[in-house]
C-alpha cells in the first residue's frame, strides 16, 4: 500500500506497506511506513528458515533497505509489523457454516485436500463431495481445481478443518421439486400435410407405379466399371480353384511317399 494513502487510512491488521529500515537492534528493527506512530519489526517476524533460523537482524536487514511488511498488531503507542505474509484465514476466523473458496492440492482415496488460505488445508471427505455415490475423488476433481465448500467442523487441537461440497449443492429431491414447479410449455402441434386427392387416386389405380419409378440407363463409365469388376471376380475364382488343386496334389504326393516308405520298411 502507498504510504501517502496510509496517513489518511485507519491502520488495521494484515494491511500491507512498503517501508524503509531506519534502525536495527538486537531485538529487531524500526521501519518507517509513512505514519506518525512508530512501527517496529521483531526478529521473530523476519522470514525464517526452519533448518537455519535467523539469529541476527543484520543477516537479513540493512539500514535504508526497502521491505514489504504487514501489520501484525495495532497498539496504542506503536504498530507491530511482520515480514511474513499473514494467512488469509486464521483459526479464530474459521467458523462452521461459513463458505470458503480454495484450490485442490492433493487427492487421496478417502477425500481431497483443499488450500483455503489457512494454516492447514481443509479436507473434503469422499462422502461430502456429492449427494450421489462417488467411486473415487478423481471422478469429480483433479489437482488445481478451484472449489467452493462449506466448513463443517474445526478441530483446532488437531489442526483439522473439515469441509463439504455437498452442503452447498441442491439435493436431488429439491431439484426434482423445482422441475415440477416449472410451468409446462406446450409445443405447437405440427401442421397436417395436405394431400393431393388426384395423386392418391393415381397411386391406388396403379398409374403412379408406372410413371413415378424410373431407372436411368447406365452410362458407359458404369458399364466399364461393372465389366472390370466381373472380370476381377472371375480371376479371383480361378485362382482359388488352382490353389485348391495344388493343395490336393501336394497332399496326394505326401500320401504316396508315406505309403512307399512303409512298403520299403516291410520288405527290408
Amino acid at each position: 500500500m502507498d504510504t501517502q494513502v496510509a496517513n489518511d487510512t485507519e491502520i488495521k491488521r494484515k494491511m500491507q506497506f512498503s517501508g524503509t529500515v531506519k534502525k536495527i537492534s538486537l531485538a529487531g528493527a524500526v521501519i518507517d511506513i509513512g505514519i506518525n506512530q512508530p512501527a517496529v519489526l521483531h526478529i521473530s517476524q523476519l522470514p525464517q528458515d526452519e533448518d537455519n533460523p535467523v539469529k541476527r537482524v543484520e543477516d537479513v536487514l540493512t539500514l535504508g533497505q526497502v521491505v514489504d511488511v504487514w501489520v501484525k498488531k495495532v497498539m496504542d503507542d506503536h504498530i507491530e509489523l511482520s515480514m511474513v505474509k499473514p494467512l488469509e484465514l486464521e483459526w479464530r476466523d474459521i467458523k462452521p457454516g461459513m463458505s470458503v473458496n480454495g484450490k485442490v492440492t492433493r487427492l487421496e482415496k478417502f477425500g481431497v485436500f483443499v488450500e483455503i488460505g489457512a494454516e492447514r488445508p481443509g479436507l473434503i471427505h469422499i462422502s461430502e463431495l456429492a449427494h450421489g455415490y462417488v467411486r473415487t475423488p478423481s471422478d469429480i476433481l483433479k489437482e488445481g481445481d478451484e472449489v467452493e465448500a462449506q466448513v463443517l467442523e474445526v478441530i483446532r487441537r488437531k489442526k483439522q478443518i473439515k469441509l463439504s461440497m455437498k452442503a452447498l449443492q441442491s439435493k436431488p429431491e429439491e431439484i426434482l421439486e423445482e422441475i415440477k414447479q416449472q410451468p409446462v410449455v406446450e409445443t405447437p402441434k405440427p401442421e397436417r400435410r395436405r394431400t393431393n386427392k388426384k395423386a392418391e387416386e393415381k397411386y391406388s389405380s396403379g398409374e403412379a407405379a408406372q410413371t413415378e419409378v424410373t431407372v436411368p440407363d447406365p452410362t458407359a463409365m458404369e458399364l466399364a466399371l461393372r465389366d472390370a469388376m466381373d472380370k476381377a471376380n472371375i480371376r479371383k475364382h480361378k485362382e482359388k480353384i488352382k490353389k485348391a488343386k495344388r493343395i490336393d496334389q501336394e497332399q496326394e504326393d505326401i500320401l504316396d511317399r508315406t505309403l512307399k516308405h512303409k512298403g520299403d520298411s516291410i520288405t527290408s
